[in-house]
């Protein structure tokens, strides 16, 4: 399968399943808001309800309960009607707002103010539901008439369940005369002595003896108590926000058809650039070392690009390097190697006679070739990674002036002074017969490039976690265009490559990489005219 084919593939499972995940998530979202709505109906019928039933059973009769209707219809925003069981309007907000009275709903509650009196506990219940009866019966009278009269009437819960009525500060002589209509007349007091006897001559006791009690306080006080109503919410034909699944799915096709562009597009332009690659990449896998590919914008695929450019530079600067490798050693073999071969087919045909002087110019043609090949091996070993060291700890200012003795005799003889500043010892972790090898090539060019009068000094300091060697020379200096090839292999300052010059051109090179070894850097800065210095840096030896 391609991999087109399948980014499409996997693409599309993943829009289809954020599709089908998004119309559930809508569709439980509405189903949510659908329970939240009804929830929200819910308290509002709750709220319209409980008002008016606080209304009734506070001020003993429906009387004024307009008023509240009309502040319930305006707060809630729905039509209220309010009527008796049988079918007597109370109030309705169509009517108290001024508008045509539309079909009722079918939001419908029954709101019943009457008390229910509560004789599961009591030892006396005849005498308790007598009581209950007169009291209930004067006190919602004492509360309607008060009521009639603007009075503020507080409602207290008194025995048995069945609710007393105080007056709050009223007219004294308006709530003397409301008492005085409130009492019960002889025959109020005989019926209902009547009704409760008839319990007690059924002979009932326990659970039915209640139930008989508690129908007949209801009985006694219904004539008294505010009716119970029928309390209507909203209207018919009231507009309602069903869900649709249209635009839910037609969401979803567009979420998916978008999908499926985006992945479109985002295939050719991920594969685009990879056929370009492939393509270079065949190239260069053929030996087209100077295959490249066009790179554009700076996402993860250009960066691709651009790693693949900088792999096949680094490729072609390798093989460069590797045939100018090859050139530079058959250069640097082809002179020792036609000195001897010339020498001895001289020797052979006896144009000259040999001598200690033409075997000392062999031997130093020997000495030279086999210079060239130990410092070949010893650059392989070292890149490799395999070079031997022994290190030990050593302190660098011994080294600086083992180096100086070493090359003070070519020092003198070329007139140069070599000397050696050390404020204090330098302690390193390191190979000593390594470090030596490294100071001896800086020291032996330094001396090549400076001529007699001049100097060259060695100095080593402890910086921090690191100890500083400098060599420094007062020579002809390097040129800054060369400066960045200094380390490389068979590298010269005389681009001649004179014998005057001496050298394989490697030594630089290991240098390099024997420092590079020990965990340190090797710099160089260099002012034409003036001089040049090598700076070494080692990591110290910690305690």
């Amino acid at each position: 399968m391609s991999f087109r084919v399948r980014v499409l593939v996997l693409v599309t499972l993943v829009a289809v399943t954020a599709v089908g995940a998004t119309a559930w998530i809508v569709l439980r979202q509405a189903s949510q808001q659908i329970t939240d709505s009804e929830t929200a109906d819910r308290a509002v019928v709750d709220q319209v309800t409980t008002e008016i039933l606080e209304y009734g059973e506070t001020h003993g009769t429906w009387e004024g309960v307009a008023g509240v209707v009309n502040d319930l219809g305006l707060s809630t925003g729905e039509r209220i009607h309010v009527a008796t069981e049988s079918g007597i309007v109370i109030s309705d907000t169509d009517t108290l707002q001024g508008v045509t009275a539309r079909q009722l709903g079918t939001s419908v509650s029954l709101v019943d103010p009457r008390p229910k009196i509560a004789l599961s506990e009591v030892q006396e219940p005849f005498a308790a539901t007598t009581r209950s009866v007169s009291n209930y019966r004067t006190g919602v009278r004492f509360a309607a008439c008060l009521s009639r009269r603007g009075h503020v009437v507080l409602k207290v819960d008194g025995a048995f369940g069945v609710p007393t009525f105080q007056d709050r500060g009223g007219d004294p002589a308006q709530v003397a005369m409301c008492q005085e209509l409130a009492v019960e007349s002889r025959q109020e007091v005989e019926f209902t002595q009547q009704r409760i006897s008839a319990c007690k001559a059924a002979g009932v006791t326990g659970g039915p003896l209640t139930l008989c009690l508690s129908q007949a306080f209801t009985d006694l006080i219904s004539d008294v108590a505010p009716e119970p109503l029928r309390v209507t919410l909203g209207f018919a034909g009231e507009p309602q926000t069903p869900i649709s699944p249209g635009p839910i799915l037609a969401a979803a096709a567009g979420v998916a058809l978008l999908a499926l562009a985006g992945t479109a597009v985002l295939s050719r332009r991920v594969l685009r650039p990879i056929g370009s690659l492939t393509e270079a990449a065949g190239r260069l896998g053929r030996g087209d070392l100077t295959s490249r590919v066009a790179v554009v914008g700076s996402d993860e695929v250009a960066e691709l690009g651009r790693s693949f450019n900088r792999m096949a530079d680094s490729l072609q600067r390798g093989e460069e390097r590797q045939r100018r490798l090859v050139a530079d050693v058959a250069h640097e073999l082809r002179t020792p190697l036609a000195n001897l071969r010339g020498y001895l087919e001289a020797l052979k045909d006896g144009v000259i006679e040999p001598g200690s002087e033409l075997f000392a110019s062999l031997h130093e043609e020997a000495v030279l070739q086999q210079r060239i090949v130990n410092d070949l091996q010893d650059l392989a070993l070292a890149e490799a990674g395999t070079l031997a060291y022994h290190r030990t700890v050593i302190d660098l200012a011994e080294v600086l002036e083992t180096t100086r003795a070493a090359h003070h005799a070519v020092a003198e003889s070329a007139g140069v002074r070599l000397v050696v500043a050390t404020p204090g010892p330098a302690q390193v972790y390191a190979d000593p017969d390594r470090l030596r090898q490294v100071l001896g090539n800086l020291v032996t060019n330094a001396l090549r490039a400076t001529t007699a009068g001049g100097s060259v000094t060695l100095s080593s300091a402890v910086d921090g976690p690191a100890v500083v060697v400098r060599v420094a020379d007062t020579g002809t200096g390097i040129a800054p265009a060369s400066l960045p090839y200094v380390f490389d292999r068979f590298w010269r300052a005389d681009s001649a490559r004179g014998r005057r010059t001496g050298g394989s051109g490697l030594g630089l090179s290991i240098a390099r990489q024997i420092v590079t070894d020990h965990g340190g850097t090797i710099t160089v800065a260099s002012q034409l005219g003036v001089g040049t210095t090598f700076t070494i840096t080692l990591p110290a030896l910690r305690a």
